[in-house]
């Protein structure tokens, strides 16, 4: 935002790259950044470690052995509770900006409602992000200094991916809070260790969400599929088996890795980052024409 924001110092993602490319591969980490731009902070209602509470903290770190299986791995270096790029492009609540939003702006979309737009509204215990209304122009900037690039960056992998083995698999990486929010659909309630999301089997084909689902179950984690998260933007928008790209979304709860108050690793950290190790092996063994369309 240019009254948020200094654009011209801001890196919008980073990506680590295999020394060679050897599998259909791409993983993303579109919510773990935590490069939280000092005039956001202030503008904010809330202290930095409950905006961080929106942070998909360290997950980054869980999937970092991607690059060695010979996949890349691309992560956001943006803040989700800054802008969200599992969003539509512009996804925003009118009643956080002080003029009117053009007609191209989703203002009814679910999220939107839930306060959890491009930009979001509140954070995951329903708390208000901002002490006063914004400008769509500063929202639009903020936009496109790293929402458009990350995007942009996904595409390019995505499309290099099918150009080198005729197809790709995405796997968006996440986590998610031990107990649904107040603006989830399951407030109260605690969660599994990890949900799949495959849009109910739009996004990805079976035998891959099989082969997640039955490795995590190897290890004694309790799994289950899109409920509640099905997959948001990223899932919808880029998976199309029929056209060889398969988008799988993995949701892990934050209870078996961390400290969900203070935002810090617990002693879980490193077993969990193994069971991963593992799931990622598995994952790099699948036959590429079993992906193809």
């Amino acid at each position: 935002m240019s009254s948020l924001m200094n654009v011209n110092d801001f890196t919008p993602f980073d990506i680590l790259r295999p020394k060679e490319w050897t599998v259909p591969l791409v993983f993303a980490s579109p919510h773990s950044g935590r490069n939280y731009p000092e005039a956001f902070v202030k503008a904010s209602r809330l202290d930095p470690v409950a905006l961080r509470r929106s942070e998909d903290a360290f997950v980054e770190e869980l999937f970092a052995a991607a690059p060695g299986l010979g996949a890349p791995l691309l992560r956001a270096q943006f803040p989700r509770v800054f802008v969200d790029p599992n969003r539509e492009p512009l996804e925003l609540d009118p009643d956080m900006f002080e003029d009117p939003l053009p007609a191209r702006v989703n203002t009814s979309s679910p999220r939107v409602a839930a306060g959890l737009g491009t930009m979001a509204r509140v954070v995951t215990s329903g708390e208000e992000v901002y002490r006063d209304k914004l400008r769509f122009a500063d929202a639009e900037k903020a936009i496109e200094a790293t929402y458009v690039p990350y995007h942009e960056a996904l595409r390019q992998l995505l499309d290099d991916a099918r150009a080198r083995f005729g197809c790709c698999l995405l796997i968006d990486c996440h986590s998610m809070p031990s107990i649904g929010g107040p603006m989830d659909r399951d407030p109260g309630f605690s969660r599994v260790d990890f949900i799949l999301g495959d849009r109910h089997g739009a996004s990805c084909a079976p035998h891959i969400t099989d082969t997640v689902e039955t490795t995590l179950k190897s290890m004694d984690y309790v799994v289950t599929r899109n409920s509640p998260y099905a997959g948001g933007f990223t899932t919808a928008h880029y998976g199309q088996p029929e056209k060889g790209c398969h988008a799988l979304q993995i949701e892990i709860n934050r209870s078996l890795y961390m400290d969900e108050v203070m935002i810090r690793r617990s002693e879980g950290f490193g077993p969990l980052k193994e069971g991963i190790d593992k799931l990622l092996f598995e994952l790099s063994q699948i036959d590429p024409a079993s992906l193809a369309a």
